[in-house]
């Protein structure tokens, strides 16, 4: 395999990669990720001891311990297009030498673990719910950019969502990888997460300007096919589990329920609810 390019893997003069400014050292066999960069306090405020701190652009990395366990925890900004450069920037951090510029030959399987949070796309989901996502759906474009392949019980989903939405565009689908969620997942409800590319129109959601699908949100609360339905709004989630099935690492995604929309409540006390889930993640990792 030919080496990889100056402008395809770009590093800092340190050698580090060039957005998360991390180096191989920074990476843990567990990584945490948040959307939120102040969340990335809220997690190592639990460390025993943090050993690093990183802050480039929206990109805030500590490494420390919790019970003597080694964790990073990385901030990646809103939305699939941040995933895709953290994703990407870790896998070489671990499969890449980045002084030969080429991949190595025993590839090593990262755990990460996002913990955000998210809307209820269903009643019976109430505020404070941790909810862990089974299944993703992508609304945005992302895996369009990649060679990405559906099973066909994925495709099936996509095909059935386009029609039932009347959206111009097939949504991708995909399963997570599942190995962690015994592990942390046991009491928490079971979800199939829309993943969404941005906050306003591509959540149904209307403000001042006119949205394309003014009924999207009521198409998607009452999508199901069988026993499969739609449980929760976000923004990243579908583009971690597909670059996942691509890069070949374990993740998982964690989403405290802040808000219902169909109900249109919005929690009193969200960093209550997301705390509660940090800490739930952090004794069970």
């Amino acid at each position: 395999m030919p080496k990889i390019s100056e402008t395809d893997l770009i590093l800092n003069p340190d050698g580090s990669v060039y957005h998360l400014n991390l180096l191989p050292k920074h990476i843990s066999d567990t990584i945490i990720t948040v959307g939120d960069p102040s969340r990335v306090y809220l997690v190592s405020q639990f460390f025993d001891e943090v050993e690093f701190e990183m802050n480039k652009r929206e990109f805030i990395t500590h490494v420390g311990k919790f019970n003597g366990k080694r964790i990073t925890v990385i901030s990646t900004g809103i939305g699939t297009d941040n995933i895709e450069i953290v994703l990407n920037e870790l896998d070489a951090l671990v499969n890449v030498d980045l002084k030969t510029r080429e991949v190595k030959s025993r590839k090593k399987r990262l755990r990460i673990i996002r913990i955000g949070t998210s809307a209820a796309l269903q009643e019976d989901i109430p505020l404070g719910t941790h909810l862990f996502t089974d299944v993703a759906i992508g609304l945005d474009n992302l895996m369009n950019f990649y060679d990405f392949l559906m099973e066909a019980d994925e495709k099936a989903i996509a095909e059935e969502i386009q029609k039932h939405a009347k959206l111009h565009f097939t949504p991708y689908v995909v399963r997570g990888t599942g190995g962690l969620v015994d592990q942390i997942c046991f009491d928490m409800v079971k979800g199939n997460t829309v993943t969404c590319p941005g906050f306003y129109a591509p959540q149904g959601r209307t403000v001042r300007a006119s949205i394309r699908f003014p009924t999207l949100m009521e198409d998607l609360n009452y999508f199901h096919k069988n026993d499969f339905w739609l449980t929760n709004f976000e923004m990243e989630t579908a583009g971690y589990y597909g670059l996942a099935r691509i890069l070949g690492h374990e993740i998982l995604s964690v989403n405290a329920i802040i808000a219902n929309r169909v109900k249109n409540k919005f929690s009193k006390n969200p960093n209550k609810i997301t705390e509660a889930l940090i800490q739930k993640v952090l004794e069970r990792i």
